[in-house]
């Protein structure tokens, strides 16, 4: 017996145009969104991490945009249009009756917080003739090109090929939770991705060479090949270490993967103390981690006078710096490392680190100074990698030297993509990864996308920063102004501002620099009833 029913949810006059509302249905929720005469409802929560997204941003081609972590949907279908969302919403009927909303479902969908679908073609589809889709790389670009090959309709066979032993996983959780079991944080079970979206995972081989004009692929230095119709190149990167003495001792770590993770984990014990060569991002994100863990001390050696200083300027790094100085944290800042020390009764073994001519010691040592582009396998190739290791690429993501241009494409930490206004740029972030991966996907599908999303990131600093574009309580706003235009917002403690800031910059909407100045807030200009917009999603 069908449980489908039909329930008046909201009076009409309750819901205006441009607004969304989180609803009850039955004993679960549901968000109401309203573009003009249309009234839409989808499942209610990010799948994601389950933000509510009636807290959300709402444009009005459609698009509703999380708070949290910039994922988004469009409302009038459920599906994924930007990543780090990992499966669609659930899309209801709904009408307008006599001045009452009506939505028609089944209420003990609704129950499900993060109640999602899977991609329109299953698996059912993939064993088709051909060699298909061959995706290097095991990280969020791999994983949201499968998801998007399958939601736009390409029927034909993928593989995976990673070095990592597991499958891809929310790689961001590593250094703000230092997660350990691959298992908690995995997108999808290996039988979920080789059942539900037909995808071929060869976890733990190395892709050592390719072949552009016989179109396939090296594993494992000959062991074995593969052959490709479509290659989607998705390394991602290699963890730095510095070129001085004791980088390669035993307790120095560097940072990327679970295993990395255990062994941070392990070395991070109560009375332990931990020196931090690097004041970035990852590293600063393993500083709160390891803080709550009452170490003996937590020394943080960095070149620039602030942390983060190169992205979000002197002021905003000055009061992270305070937060993270009354959590603990020793500062060694516009400081150059010497050497590392190593144990006389264990040589293999760090016990300090020589800054500025002073002993710091450690009984770890955290080496956090950035990564290279895992390109090392294209010598040969015909594919040119620049000096920094990246690959350059066209507005549709496709490699634009070698034989087979055509058929090649780079995402994620190798790729240098063109900017909307014409610059060129490689970006190493987890989410840039995914939406590369979204874009590549929904080519290869049939439905060239150019690559046009705004860069979006966080991080845990304590309390949540935010960014788009290219103890003590810290919340702010931050505008940054290139040739008199904003070009980046970051914020903290102030969401959804930087989900709103990147539909502006999306849409070519954003406020100019003097009328911040004069007060007027990001936050109430309108989107979501913008005419030329509004034609966009009928």
């Amino acid at each position: 017996m069908s449980s489908i029913k039909t329930i008046h949810v909201l009076d009409e006059a309750e819901l205006q145009d441009g607004q969304m509302k989180e609803v009850a249905f039955g004993e679960g929720k549901i968000l109401l969104s309203r573009l003009g005469d249309k009234v839409h409802a989808t499942s209610a929560f990010c799948t994601h991490y389950g933000a509510p997204l009636a807290k959300g941003v709402l444009t009005a081609d459609g698009r509703v945009v999380c708070p949290w972590h910039g994922a988004c949907f469009n409302v009038c279908s459920g599906d994924i249009e930007d990543a780090p969302a990992p499966a669609a919403l659930h899309s209801f009927k709904a009408h307008v009756a006599d001045g009452k909303i009506y939505v028609t479902a089944d209420p003990s969908d609704t129950l499900k917080s993060n109640f999602s679908r899977q991609p329109k073609l299953l698996a059912s589809g993939a064993e088709n003739a051909g060699r298909g889709v061959v995706i290097v790389g095991g990280g969020s670009g791999a994983f949201q090109a499968v998801e998007s090959l399958r939601e736009h309709g390409y029927a034909g066979p993928i593989t995976i090929l990673s070095k990592e032993t597991y499958t891809p996983i929310d790689r961001t959780k590593l250094s703000k939770a230092l997660i350990t079991d691959p298992a908690k944080i995995e997108w999808k079970t290996a039988a979920d991705l080789k059942i539900k979206y037909g995808t071929n995972l060869r976890l733990g081989v190395e892709v050592t060479g390719v072949d552009l004009e016989k179109k396939n692929v090296t594993l494992d230095n000959g062991k074995d090949t593969l052959s490709y119709d479509k290659l989607i190149l998705a390394p991602g990167s290699t963890p730095r270490r510095l070129p001085i003495e004791g980088a390669n001792l035993e307790n120095v770590y560097t940072f990327r993967g679970i295993s990395d993770s255990q062994k941070v984990d392990a070395a991070a014990r109560e009375g332990q103390r931990v020196v931090v060569i690097g004041s970035s991002f990852i590293s600063m994100e393993l500083v709160v981690a390891i803080s709550k863990r009452k170490l003996a001390s937590i020394d943080v050696i960095g070149m620039e006078e602030y942390p983060f200083q190169a992205v979000l300027g002197e002021e905003i790094g000055a009061a992270l710096k305070k937060y993270h100085e009354s959590q603990g944290v020793r500062f060694h800042m516009k400081s150059k490392v010497d050497k590392i020390v190593a144990s006389e009764e264990n040589p293999n073994i760090a016990t300090g680190v020589v800054v500025n001519g002073e002993t710091l010691p450690a009984d770890f040592v955290i080496m956090g100074v950035g990564v290279g582009p895992a390109t090392q396998f294209l010598k040969g190739s015909g594919i040119e990698v620049e000096r920094d290791g990246g690959v350059k690429v066209d507005q549709y993501l496709r490699v634009k030297s070698g034989p087979d241009t055509q058929n090649v494409y780079a995402i994620g930490d190798i790729a240098i993509y063109p900017q909307v206004n014409g610059d060129e740029t490689r970006i190493e972030h987890w989410n840039v990864a995914g939406n590369h991966g979204r874009a590549v996907g929904c080519t290869i599908a049939g439905k060239e996308q150019p690559f046009v999303k705004v860069p979006v990131f966080w991080s845990a600093q304590g309390q949540q920063l935010r960014y788009c574009g290219i103890g003590h309580k810290v919340q702010f706003i931050a505008y940054y102004v290139k040739n008199e235009k904003i070009v980046a917002v970051a914020s903290m403690q102030n969401d959804p501002v930087v989900s709103k800031a990147s539909e502006l910059l999306r849409l070519g909407l954003m406020l100019t620099p003097e009328e911040v100045e004069a007060g007027k807030d990001l936050l109430s200009v309108d989107i979501a009833t913008v005419p030329s917009l509004t034609k966009l999603q009928s």
